[in-house]
């Protein structure tokens, strides 16, 4: 390892009952500082992550998952981080891959990492991923890799790594508060000309892990579609967008 600080932070809301597995899968042959951002869970979340060691911030009212995340971030960033790792606490994607996520930061290959659930509509399926969503999934990923000229496999994955640089660059306090911030965020990433990798992780869909019904999925879907739309204009200089002017 390079020496550099690797904070993993961990957006969580009633976590409780998948928490522990999470922790336990991530490798224990390097250094890294765990922060989970509570938003207002109404279950043992926060006392069990206490119990584990983990640091933690509770909000005192539910800021929805984009708004949980800028909590991550700006706490990394005063801590110190180089790498920061979100990881979902609800054991959705497997933690055993973080370190292949830092190593490509770390070597300066990538400035932006991603877990890829995708690599086959067999695996995906029989992992428990519902087909609309799987559907939605593919149909956005091939839309904002023509519009963004990247060739990602995966946009909406909630395992992501990036470099200190990256959350310094990108004005992610101007981004939803909803489920839509994953997308702007990567939107803007490609207009900030970051350079992202994938790692292949499993597909891991059961009902305790944290996941969006179907009409959030098109709500979801929509928004993400009117932010291409927003890229597309400020990128062609016709109207100024804030998601793409840095601070």
């Amino acid at each position: 390892m390079s020496g550099k600080k690797i904070v993993i932070v961990m957006p969580a809301y009633n976590a409780a009952k998948t928490l522990n597995k999470t922790i336990f899968d991530i490798p224990r042959d390097f250094s890294y500082q765990v922060i989970l951002v509570d938003d207002f869970s109404n279950d043992e979340t926060v006392k069990l992550a206490q119990s584990l060691g983990i640091t933690v911030i509770r909000h005192q009212k539910n800021t929805g998952y984009g708004g949980n995340q800028k909590t991550c971030y700006q706490t990394a960033l005063k801590l110190g981080a180089d790498i920061v790792v979100m990881l979902h606490p609800d054991y959705q994607y497997d933690a055993r891959v973080v370190p292949a996520l830092v190593n490509f930061i770390e070597n300066d290959i990538c400035d932006i990492m991603l877990g890829n659930r995708i690599r086959t509509r067999q695996e995906v399926l029989s992992g428990g991923m519902p087909f609309y969503k799987y559907f939605f999934n593919r149909l956005l990923t091939f839309l904002e890799n023509i519009v963004l000229g990247l060739n990602l496999a995966e946009y909406h994955s909630g395992l992501r790594a990036y470099r200190r640089e990256v959350l310094e660059t990108i004005p992610f306090k101007k981004n939803s508060d909803g489920f839509v911030f994953d997308s702007e965020f990567l939107i803007q990433a490609a207009f900030f000309k970051f350079r992202i990798g994938e790692v292949p992780v499993p597909v891991r869909y059961f009902r305790e892990a944290s996941s969006i019904d179907f009409l959030n999925s098109l709500i979801y879907g929509m928004k993400t579609i009117v932010t291409l739309g927003k890229y597309i204009l400020h990128k062609a200089g016709l109207v100024k967008i804030g998601l793409f002017l840095k601070n």
